[in-house]
């Protein structure tokens, strides 16, 4: 009896020929996708990295090495050090004004106010979501050129400047995207515009899952809105924020699109609303410096890959998970 008990809790391991079948399996099921990753995305990295390393004009079949020069020129470059500090400051402001609204919104239509059945969103929260993500509707492109008019000069049929002498404050009816000191921020403001819709809708699905009995235990204990949404919204939907959070850093840097559409590949005037994705299709495409261009891009992938591992690390905490 006690032979049978030894065979029965005797646990068989999978034969070699098993093992070799089961190997070759998953060989044979990632080699394919693989190997299709490493050649569309892997490979143009490392065609990046190398050609940073030389001279090219992306005009000629020969290229000469050149090692680390054009990464010694971008960093004696002042044009360089503008693109950078405007790609610092998108990466402070636009996240963080992003989620704050993002999140504010998303509270006032979901926790807004206490109604007959229980905690809800404001009256027309439904028709205020829409509005919201509206602007996720339009491309980059539109959004662009919608606001570049809306920034325009009075004479060339500028909204807001019409607006503005409208109601009879003609003193700051400026040329917005005309002056150094506010054309970057035009285009910082109308990047917040364009996501924050988008995270409401996001934030919005994270607490909709959170059950409204959680809300009426802290209003019967005399909790306020501020302490209310501080230690219950927050933390329980803290994993969303952190997502968004990362994923609007990375977009933070690029704004390329925004730049190009409403400053021009100049940056605006005086190039002060360079950013290093602008610099680095100038450099390409007008200056035909293709090794110059190159190591532009590999700095800004080293940035944002950089952002985004600190973004995660700081922004992490402790889980809080509904029981």
């Amino acid at each position: 009896m006690a032979g049978k008990q030894a065979v029965r809790g005797r646990v068989s391991k999978p034969g070699p020929a098993l093992q070799h079948g089961k190997f070759l399996f998953i060989v044979a099921f990632l080699a394919l996708p693989v190997g299709i990753y490493g050649l569309f995305v892997v490979s143009p990295y490392v065609q990046a990295i190398f050609i940073s390393m030389t001279d090219w004009t992306g005009l000629t079949a020969s290229q000469k090495w050149v090692g680390f020069d054009n990464y010694v020129k971008l960093f004696s470059d002042d044009q360089f050090l503008v693109a950078l500090k405007n790609n610092a400051i998108l990466l402070l402001v636009v996240p963080a004004v992003t989620v704050v609204l993002g999140l504010f919104f998303a509270s006032m239509l979901n926790v807004g106010r206490r109604g007959r059945s229980g905690i809800q969103g404001v009256r027309g929260s439904g028709v205020y979501k829409i509005v919201y993500f509206f602007p996720q509707v339009l491309s980059v492109a539109i959004v662009g050129v919608l606001f570049k008019y809306v920034f325009a000069p009075t004479e060339a049929g500028g909204i807001l400047n019409g607006f503005l002498r409208a109601i009879g404050l003609d003193a700051l009816a400026i040329p917005w995207l005309g002056d150094p000191d506010f054309a970057f921020w035009c285009v910082v403001v109308v990047m917040i515009w364009s996501f924050v819709g988008f995270y409401v809708v996001l934030f919005s699905a994270a607490m909709q899952s959170i059950p409204k009995e959680i809300y009426e235990a802290a209003l019967l204990d005399g909790a306020n809105r501020y302490t209310t949404f501080r230690h219950v919204t927050l933390p329980l939907v803290w994993d969303t924020v952190q997502v968004g959070w990362v994923y609007l850093a990375i977009q933070a840097m690029d704004a390329f699109a925004f730049v190009h559409i409403m400053l021009g590949i100049s940056g605006g005037p005086s190039r002060a609303g360079d950013v290093l994705g602008v610099a680095l299709y100038r450099s390409a495409f007008n200056d035909y410096r293709f090794g110059y261009a190159s190591a532009l891009g590999v700095v800004l992938l080293v940035l944002t890959l950089v952002v985004a591992v600190l973004f995660l690390r700081v922004a992490r905490r402790e889980r809080v998970e509904l029981s």
